[in-house]
């Protein structure tokens, strides 16, 4: 079997740490760069940064951000947030990243993923897909829509259909991430996760919902995904990554350990 990742996602706005529910009420948490560090310590299988209002706000990505953190950590780290063209992710990428998401750029001008995956690899491009459940129709079959600018837009854009569009153009891995769940703690969107998972054939990163790590096991295994972002729950210190993977271990899934 292969290794399940865990993998902590870290929100930033103006360089601070931040935390919201479904896209809203975010408030300060700390520190994105010791944050980091205390995730790796921990046995974090990677991280991902998010400028949640870089793109909204049409401002440059936190490439001081990026610096400080290559500097401490010694796992693959994405970063997403006011990625608009190749010479961003070259400058993310410069700075010490090994990935970059790309989530409303990729929506308004997707030739920036095929762009990305040629000169840098398509193991380095993440697709970005925040996703909220609507009414099904003609437009949206899934009854999930793609919203972007940090939950603010509504794309019409169904989100089944991106998924394998955006595998065809080379996106290497998929951060799906329910808006409804986000935040919440009640658990991932385990019909979403599983839906997009079993119909791309590159990795898929569930997000949004998690608050225990059952909640991971369901999703590793009924939603069917390759890694497991969570938030909340380290942030604030209910569980440890330590604690996460003893617990999907003695379920029997398998994760990196640190002994």
């Amino acid at each position: 079997m292969i290794s399940k990742r865990i993998i902590p996602c870290l929100d930033v706005r103006n360089g601070r740490l931040t935390k919201g529910i479904k896209f809203e009420g975010n408030v300060d948490i700390g520190d994105p760069v010791e944050a980091a560090r205390e995730y790796y310590e921990q046995g974090a299988d990677e991280i991902v940064f998010y400028d949640i209002t870089a793109s909204a706000d049409r401002r440059d990505i936190m490439i001081d951000v990026v610096k400080r953190v290559a500097q401490i950590i010694f796992i693959p780290f994405s970063v997403g947030g006011g990625i608009r063209n190749l010479e961003d992710m070259h400058k993310v990428i410069l700075a010490g990243a090994e990935k970059v998401s790309v989530n409303s750029a990729a929506v308004t001008s997707p030739e920036i993923i095929a762009q990305g995956a040629q000169a840098f690899g398509r193991q380095c491009i993440v697709l970005g897909m925040d996703v909220k459940k609507v009414n099904i129709s003609e437009k949206i079959p899934s009854g999930y829509e793609i919203v972007i600018h940090g939950g603010r837009k509504y794309t019409g854009i169904d989100a089944l259909w991106w998924a394998k569009e955006a595998e065809k153009l080379g996106a290497g891995e998929i951060c799906l991430n329910s808006i409804d769940a986000d935040g919440t703690q009640n658990g991932y969107e385990l019909n979403l996760t599983a839906m997009i998972s079993t119909n791309v054939h590159i990795p898929v990163i569930a997000s949004g919902g998690a608050g225990k790590p059952e909640h991971l096991a369901e999703v590793l295994t009924t939603g069917k995904a390759d890694a497991a972002l969570i938030a909340s729950m380290v942030h604030y210190r209910t569980y440890t990554i330590t604690e996460i993977k003893q617990y999907l271990q003695g379920r029997q899934i398998k994760s990196r350990m640190l002994w």
